[in-house]
């Protein structure tokens, strides 16, 4: 087996979101279609590896988020079968809620970021329960079901090899910074929790993170992972709790991030990729979410 970390360069970003080819015995796959409006760079890298689009029949995506799986419409047009976490599956056949619920945090900028998100024909949907093993390529993958920073996340493992979509959060390539990515409406610090710690007791070498690439310090970076959803929620409860209001939130916020970055010897270009990965405003509202609703229920 062969994995290529494939740089969709997102934003004209480099090491900032990623897709996989996987290559088994029996032909290749894709973990992960990236955004519509980064196809043609994704179709480029797949030709430097003497990959054609029609060869992948199967595209498996981690979770329904854009950047994740805005491209998995035009793979179905070729023909290739799209799985996904059974709660994802019926906004891959129709799109309308996921493009208007991406349209108003986007605005104006929602073609541009994401190109067009087409439907599935429910035929190419198979939804991936959790356990399940699915025989793809000649290689036999685990489906992890892995909620936390969405409820309708899977991560998917071949061997002692991890892909994990965002449980595993965003790291900034050469760097030990680890960033939280935790838009709302479906960020859950004791569901995400859960999911780290049944990864920590896997046998895993190596993390594919979509953003970005290969890890090979499993424990210690979902260690620091666990530990950073905690602060990270503690932080912002905490100014919730006193009263702070949004705007100034997102300020304290994004200069808290940005001294656990400078700590790291962080440069400004891997502060703006860091930032382009994981929005910090989406983060703030997120994280509110999850306590507001904890607090309605009280």
């Amino acid at each position: 087996m062969q994995v290529h970390t494939l740089d969709l360069n997102f934003r004209g970003l480099t090491h900032n979101t990623a897709a996989y080819l996987v290559q088994g015995p029996h032909g290749a796959l894709l973990i992960e279609s990236g955004p519509r409006s980064t196809l043609e760079t994704l179709l480029a890298a797949l030709a430097a590896h003497g990959v054609e689009p029609q060869s992948i029949r199967d595209v498996l995506v981690t979770h329904i988020h854009l950047d994740h799986s805005g491209a998995a419409g035009w793979w179905a047009q070729q023909g290739a079968r799209i799985h996904v976490h059974p709660k994802g599956a019926r906004h891959l056949v129709d799109p309308a809620k996921l493009i208007a619920s991406a349209e108003r945090i986007y605005g104006d900028r929602m073609l541009d970021l994401w190109g067009e998100i087409l439907p599935i024909d429910a035929q190419l949907v198979l939804p991936c329960e959790d356990q399940a093993v699915l025989q793809l390529a000649g290689l036999e993958i685990e489906v992890l079901a892995t909620p936390g920073h969405a409820s309708h996340h899977n991560a998917y493992r071949i061997g002692q090899l991890l892909f994990c979509g965002d449980v595993a959060g965003v790291r900034t390539p050469g760097t030990a910074l680890q960033s939280l990515p935790a838009p709302p409406p479906e960020f859950d610090v004791e569901a995400w929790q859960v999911s780290l710690a049944r990864l920590m007791q896997m046998d895993l070498q190596c993390l594919y993170l979509t953003h970005f690439g290969a890890i090979t310090d499993v424990r210690a970076h979902l260690e620091q992972l666990a530990s950073l959803v905690i602060s990270a929620a503690d932080f912002v409860r905490g100014r919730l709790t006193a009263g702070t209001g949004r705007e100034a939130l997102l300020v304290e916020y994004i200069a808290w991030n940005r001294e656990r970055a400078l700590a790291t010897g962080l440069e400004e270009e891997d502060w703006q990729r860091f930032e382009a990965a994981n929005p910090i405003y989406m983060s703030v509202d997120g994280i509110t979410r999850y306590w507001t609703k904890k607090w309605e229920v009280k």
